[in-house]
């Protein structure tokens, strides 16, 4: 059915991308997301935010950054991850397709308002971080024995 379209210039085709992506950059444009919950395309790194009633738990999905140039802060509920990527390939290389990410990155998330500052672990294993974000004592859901 689509059998016309092979006899494009696979060239024509990725001269075609750079301009929209050369357009995209002078105009400050960012592909839309693609569903309800999705962040724009080429947003780095991934993150799963969960929560329980003892603490919140960020899953930054940050693999081939070296886990000691990350600079993590917590200021209020606001968490900041920030990092870098470095490119591994040779300078002399010509990309045909670019899809994995490099460079600087800066991730800020609102956690909910009861969080413990203080009490924040983090964890670097296999590409993931893992950040555990206590709650305040005095906030937590206690039992009340009845008498």
């Amino acid at each position: 059915m689509w059998g016309y379209l092979r006899s494009f210039d696979s060239d024509l085709l990725s001269q075609l991308e750079g301009m929209r992506q050369d357009m995209d950059a002078l105009f400050g444009g960012r592909p839309a997301p693609s569903g309800i919950r999705s962040v724009a395309s080429g947003t780095y790194p991934a993150i799963n935010v969960g929560a329980s009633p003892s603490r919140v738990d960020v899953y930054v999905f940050a693999a081939g950054v070296d886990p000691k140039s990350l600079e993590i802060s917590i200021q209020q509920n606001l968490l900041t991850i920030a990092g870098e990527r470095k490119d591994a390939l040779p300078d002399d290389i010509q990309l045909y397709r670019r899809e994995r990410f490099s460079g600087g990155f800066r991730r800020v998330i609102t956690l909910p308002e009861d969080v413990d500052p203080d009490k924040v672990q983090a964890d670097y294993r296999d590409g993931v971080l893992h950040l555990t974000v206590e709650r305040r004592e005095e906030v937590k859901p206690r039992r009340i024995e009845v008498k």
